[in-house]
């Protein structure tokens, strides 16, 4: 066994633990530039419609958990889980000097999201290797950029899709339309040739053959009021499509998330259900991942083979 443990970097998105919260969540999310009193009032109506804050920092905790419990059955010592977020508390910035000082001298870096875009992980990213390198003794890095396509995951998802696709009436089983979704992001990440869109099709594609699922659907969601477009059609909009095809029951798969949180119990859970009530559609959704033994079985995969990986010493924030 190695002196010094492998620290196993859970990251997130973060989230507003008060009402209070949500002004300072909201302006670290913008680098520091205050967001207009309208748009803090839009989203603690968001937090407000779901009970004022999401359980993503409990549930990123239990992961957190569960996991270290499986990696110490696997390998007694060698590993130490945290738990940083990307724009809350307890910040990134703050656990990689934490990490240096119980000793950990290497970090394999999991983004509790699946699929690669520079806007997205490759911001987690940025700031694992920033704060890595405010540090005074050198740190390897091993950060898991994508597991999209992780056999354990696509099982996983595979299986919430078959557990979806039955809890409709047999009857209308096979009329159901299946709708995979994912967080949209700015129009101009296609210019970058940027993987996301790329990467959350072929995950969609892979789970619906695991299935034997013959049509299905991808739509975006949770797009920003930046004034730029974004990835469309927005699943709300989409619905309308889908109503005037004729399509009468609907199973969202937000694909593009592993945890109950805003996107998913407000964008889904809240206005697309309104939607899709005001047009006569059945909707329904998959079971989110959560702390589930099946997300901590491909987390566990995943350092299992980032233990193979060569770790970057030192590595330089991404332009």
């Amino acid at each position: 066994m190695s002196t010094a443990p492998t620290g196993i970097l859970l990251l997130a998105y973060g989230s507003p633990e008060t009402p209070d919260d949500v002004e300072p969540y909201f302006r670290h999310i913008r680098g520091g530039r205050a967001p207009s009193p309208e748009a803090v009032a839009d989203l603690r109506r968001r937090y407000d419609l779901i009970g004022g804050r999401t359980p993503l920092r409990a549930i990123t905790t239990e992961t957190a958990t569960a996991l270290q419990a499986v990696l110490d059955a696997r390998a007694p010592g060698e590993y130490w889980t945290y738990v940083a977020m990307k724009h809350w508390h307890p910040y990134i910035g703050d656990v990689i000097p934490r990490m240096a000082a119980d000793g950990v001298r290497r970090v394999v870096a999991i983004v509790l999201a699946p699929h690669y875009s520079r806007m997205s992980v490759g911001g987690y990213r940025q700031y694992v290797e920033e704060a890595i390198a405010k540090l005074d003794a050198p740190m390897d890095l091993t950060f898991i950029e994508s597991w999209h396509l992780e056999p354990a995951f696509l099982a996983l998802m595979a299986g919430r899709v078959r557990e979806g696709l039955a809890s409709f009436p047999e009857d209308d089983r096979s009329e159901v339309c299946v709708v995979f979704s994912a967080h949209s992001l700015p129009v101009r990440i296609r210019t970058w040739d940027d993987p996301y869109e790329a990467q959350l099709l072929a995950s969609s594609d892979a789970v619906a053959r695991e299935i034997g699922l013959q049509t299905w659907r991808f739509a975006w969601q949770s797009a920003g009021q930046t004034g730029e477009p974004w990835l469309g059609p927005d699943i709300v909009d989409y619905l309308e499509t889908l109503h005037g095809e004729g399509v009468r029951n609907v199973l969202s798969v937000p694909i593009g998330f592993v945890c109950d949180h805003l996107e998913v119990l407000y964008d889904i859970d809240h206005e697309a259900a309104d939607k899709a009530v005001a047009l006569g559609i059945a909707l329904r959704r998959t079971r989110m991942p959560n702390a589930t033994p099946e997300l901590i079985a491909v987390l566990d995969r995943l350092v299992a083979g980032a233990d193979h990986a060569a770790p970057v010493r030192s590595a330089a924030a991404l332009a």
